[in-house]
């Protein structure tokens, strides 16, 4: 199978420079790549065992299957849900309405949401109806058309080359989304391809996440900007911005906090943020990505109004696809908002981020037959 990765708006990393192999280079990851005013919560360090975690995976064992068969497993309970359902109304029989309004069901079950649900079920009627149908040809047909919905917005995130300043990605999103973990992985991604990578622990409002970026940076051997719990965030990504820009580095990303029980704190936040950045760099951030937890299901819908809204979202990450039913939510929120999606998440392990492949989540997704 093809390997795909990030697109790069950037000549690749010599091999001699970088003392690695290209042949023997590991798989491409992911990118074309308020609470009221409070004293921060004092947090129990999960930090160190959560990112031990991701690189304690053992990558023969994660090399033994291909990405295909990893994210067919990681998201078995959602192929379960849908390809079971559908097995249970199609037995070789007549398409009809009964049958037609059963599979909708099905679909809205699987988080697809109600538009996509009628949108697929319509579409199947005007081929198929009053002919006979087997499940099989069933998921397929689901794949294609979810397919269809996806690809116009599964999308790289292009790193732009030859800028004499690094280029800056916000990272948003509700907290326990994985959004400090995701930031982890994407700069492991970026370091091994030859960027010069800087962190900034932006949610100063939690201690643990100051912490867990922390250990990333240690883990990763790259700068991590922090102060201590409780500072000012805006001041703190002007500070990290400042060192990147000194430092020369390539990319500095920026965790922040997730706190939407104050929506108003967030957006003041998070304007704060943009504007002293723009102090440094007037297109700072170049990009903000949204990191979503498929296990949110609908919920996922409302996270992207509100950061939409609050932080102009140019892309989302979704996680934590592994052991949730809920994986359809990413096609309610490709149609609905038309965002690309640049990577997805399917387990703990530090290269379990990849690119996201539009044809091969539909296929994954409903149980539909596909080559590694």
């Amino acid at each position: 199978m093809k390997r795909f990765g990030w697109k790069r708006n950037r000549q690749q990393p010599n091999a001699a420079a970088t003392g690695e192999n290209e042949d023997a280079a590991s798989p491409a990851a992911p990118v074309a790549d308020h609470s009221a005013d409070a004293a921060p919560p004092t947090e129990a360090p999960s930090a160190i065992t959560d990112v031990d975690a991701a690189i304690a995976q053992e990558p023969a064992e994660r090399e033994k299957k291909g990405w295909f068969s990893r994210l067919k497993s990681g998201l078995s309970r959602s192929t379960g849900a849908l390809s079971d359902g559908v097995s249970g109304i199609f037995t070789k029989a007549r398409l009809d309405r009964e049958r037609l309004d059963e599979l909708e069901d099905v679909l809205i079950q699987a988080d697809l949401g109600v538009d996509v649900a009628m949108e697929i079920t319509d579409a199947l009627a005007s081929e198929r109806f009053d002919k006979e149908i087997s499940p099989q040809e069933v998921r397929e047909f689901l794949a294609d058309h979810i397919a269809e919905i996806l690809t116009p917005v599964a999308a790289p995130l292009i790193i732009e080359r030859g800028r004499d300043a690094p280029f800056v990605i916000l990272v948003v999103g509700v907290n326990g989304t994985g959004k400090t973990t995701t930031i982890g992985k994407l700069g492991n991604w970026l370091q091994g391809e030859g960027y010069k990578v800087m962190l900034g622990a932006g949610d100063t409002f939690r201690a643990a996440a100051i912490e867990q970026l922390q250990v990333w940076g240690e883990r990763l051997n790259v700068p991590v900007i922090a102060r201590e719990p409780g500072a000012d965030a805006a001041g703190l990504a002007y500070d990290a911005l400042e060192k990147a820009c000194e430092a020369q580095a390539d990319v500095l990303l920026i965790d922040t906090a997730g706190r939407l029980q104050n929506k108003a704190g967030l957006m003041d936040e998070l304007r704060k943020i943009k504007r002293v950045l723009g102090k440094l760099d007037a297109e700072a951030p170049h990009a903000v990505l949204l990191v979503l937890d498929a296990t949110t299901g609908q919920n996922a819908i409302s996270q992207v109004e509100v950061f939409q809204e609050v932080a102009g979202i140019t892309g989302l990450v979704m996680t934590k696809l592994d052991g949730t039913a809920r994986g359809g939510i990413l096609v309610a929120v490709a149609r609905r908002f038309g965002l690309p999606i640049h990577a997805i998440g399917i387990g703990e392990g530090i290269e379990d981020l990849r690119p996201f492949d539009a044809r091969q989540f539909a296929q994954a997704l409903t149980g539909a037959t596909a080559e590694e």
